[in-house]
């Protein structure tokens, strides 16, 4: 578990390419970039899709302005997979241990795209989240059986229960009706 999470951070760290815009000190980047501030001298669990996560954030725009920040309130709940955060966060969730800061420099297309969150991000707007992760709960294997397996599940039955209905009623237009059917039987009887 440990090695994956090292090749996920320098997957996401080697795929990050940093532009500067044409005459302009403003840098645009166009993936996810994910830098350790702290971490923890033992780090055996780390997180995965579906775990949950307990979390202090902040969240500024690139020029440095405060856009949200929990550590006025109680910790963010994050279950990761469940979308409950911007794109580019919840990917930078993944891999870290319970005690771990990290800054996530996220790309527009991660967060809030071409449409911002107005007034306060702009359109188009690369955001930087410092985080600390203040507890881990990793997923049960009854969650994980509902979380994965539940809406497969799901979607081989509804093909499967109309398919039954389509032959439910298939037959019963094709099926001659009962009346007629007990007057042949009369009728054969009587021969």
């Amino acid at each position: 578990m440990q090695i994956r999470t090292g090749v996920a951070l320098v997957l996401l760290v080697a795929f990050a390419f940093v532009a500067a815009e044409d005459g302009d000190s403003k840098e645009s980047i166009e993936q996810l970039v994910v830098e350790t501030l702290v971490k923890p001298e033992t780090c055996t669990i780390t997180s995965e899709m579906g775990d949950t996560l307990q979390i202090h954030y902040t969240g500024r725009l690139m020029d440095g302005k405060v856009i949200d920040t929990s550590l006025s309130r109680e910790p963010l709940v994050v279950e990761l997979g469940k979308r409950s955060v911007i794109t580019g966060l919840e990917q930078a969730l993944v891999g870290v241990c319970e005690g771990q800061k990290i800054k996530a420099t996220i790309p527009a297309h991660l967060a809030y795209g071409k449409r911002g969150y107005p007034p306060t991000i702009p359109a188009d707007s690369t955001l930087e989240f410092e985080v600390e992760v203040i507890s881990l709960s990793q997923q049960t294997p009854w969650q994980k059986i509902v979380n994965d397996v539940l809406p497969l599940l799901c979607l081989a039955l509804v093909p499967t229960l109309l398919g039954l209905v389509g032959l439910y009623l298939y037959n019963k237009a094709h099926a001659q009706p009962q009346g007629k059917k007990k007057n042949k039987d009369k009728k054969s009887k009587k021969k």
